[in-house]
């Protein structure tokens, strides 16, 4: 399992450098795992002595790691929350740790968005004025349709998300090294 582990972090790494340079994660880093892992998984067990029955098994779990590691950031994109890219990494993360880690890791790259975002914005004096859009968003549909006030969309930020993902996962990583 090592392997696999060190494996989500150099993606999770690259995938890091690249959205932050360009705002973008290119396919042949995400979808080249979501076809490797399983195979790999079911190789890896198949090698060590465990049976086709075993083998198949780690091979469903890479695989359900996929399925179940997509919801979440599926629903986050269909509201425009975050980008394909961000849905395929996680997806590709969750076919190397498998559902169990890939949600933990998941979970730590969310609140690793959590503290960076916020920095960010300070850093770039864009925070009280963003924390007042969050704001109107989350009020706009609980008020009479007379009392909504429009937000422009220039004054929605947008945030890469692959850094924190690295983040996420190398804590994840971390917590999971010696077991």
């Amino acid at each position: 399992m090592i392997y696999f582990l060190g494996a989500a972090v150099l993606m999770t790494a690259i995938a890091a450098m690249i959205d932050w340079r360009t705002g973008e994660i290119p396919n042949w880093l995400t979808l080249g795992p979501v076809v490797i892992a399983p195979l790999a998984y079911g190789g890896v067990t198949f090698a060590h002595g465990g049976t086709g029955m075993e083998a198949a098994e780690s091979v469903g779990t890479a695989v359900l790691g996929v399925i179940v590691c997509s919801i979440i950031p599926l629903v986050l994109y269909r509201q425009n929350g975050i980008g394909g890219g961000d849905v395929k990494l996680l997806a590709a993360l969750g076919a190397i740790l498998g559902w169990r880690w890939g949600i933990e890791a998941q979970m730590y790259s969310f609140f690793a968005a959590g503290l960076l975002a916020p920095a960010r914005l300070a850093y770039e004096g864009k925070l009280f004025r963003t924390l007042k859009n969050s704001a109107l968003l989350a009020m706009n549909p609980l008020l009479p349709k007379k009392k909504r006030r429009p937000v422009e969309p220039t004054l929605l930020t947008w945030f890469r998300f692959g850094p924190a993902v690295f983040l996420g996962t190398a804590v994840a990583t971390y917590l999971h090294w010696r077991s």
